[in-house]
């Protein structure tokens, strides 16, 4: 059975001698774990970075639970990854992602609300004009998962949006990332101290 379908890429890591284990995070059909093949060669590099934007096929073979994907680049944000506080950001929402959600549930909501997270982190000229959208995504994931939680009011200055994301820190940890997917806060740290280095 063959599937396609937009998705924004979430992680990769190394399969074998060439290919790679892919999750990405599709409006359909929610979190989808993939193997790629080639996905470690030179020309797959730059599109499995996570915060890419891709046109996935997936293809199950009978009796096979993984999926085989081909990955098409659709909006490359790669070059973030070269700009320390934006590529701690995407880095955070990507891996929070990843790791917090069931796969196979579809999530449409929580799909169009990275993808604008992430076009923000990449289109802003500083962390002022993303952190607001971190703060609703972070909250809104909360909700999608059944922990609640209106979004907070717009927050005036990066100082209140700062406090607004330590709120959220808490109920995250507390709640999405306890147990063994605790070491998944280590890219959140990265971000608010390079945030507060702003502030």
């Amino acid at each position: 059975m063959t599937s396609r379908s937009p998705a924004i890429i979430l992680a990769s890591r190394p399969q074998g001698e060439t290919g790679a284990m892919v999750r990405v995070l599709t409006a359909q059909s929610g979190l989808v774990a993939a193997y790629v093949a080639g996905g470690r060669g030179r020309q797959m590099r730059a599109v499995m970075v996570p915060g890419n934007r891709v046109a996935a096929e997936f293809t199950t073979k009978p009796g096979s639970q993984l999926p085989f994907a081909r990955l098409e680049l659709e909006h490359s944000r790669a070059a973030l990854i070269t700009e320390p506080l934006p590529a701690a950001a995407m880095q955070w929402a990507c891996a929070l992602t990843a790791a917090s959600l069931p796969e196979r549930q579809p999530y449409p909501a929580l799909h169009g609300a990275l993808d604008a997270l992430l076009e923000a982190i990449a289109i802003a000229p500083s962390a002022r004009g993303w952190v607001s959208g971190l703060v609703a995504y972070e909250t809104l994931l909360l909700s999608e998962l059944g922990y609640g939680g209106m979004a907070p009011p717009a927050a005036p200055d990066l100082p209140a949006q700062l406090a607004q994301l330590a709120l959220l820190e808490r109920r995250i940890a507390h709640y999405l990332l306890a147990g063994p997917k605790r070491d998944v806060m280590g890219a959140r740290l990265l971000l608010t101290e390079r945030l507060q280095r702003m502030g």
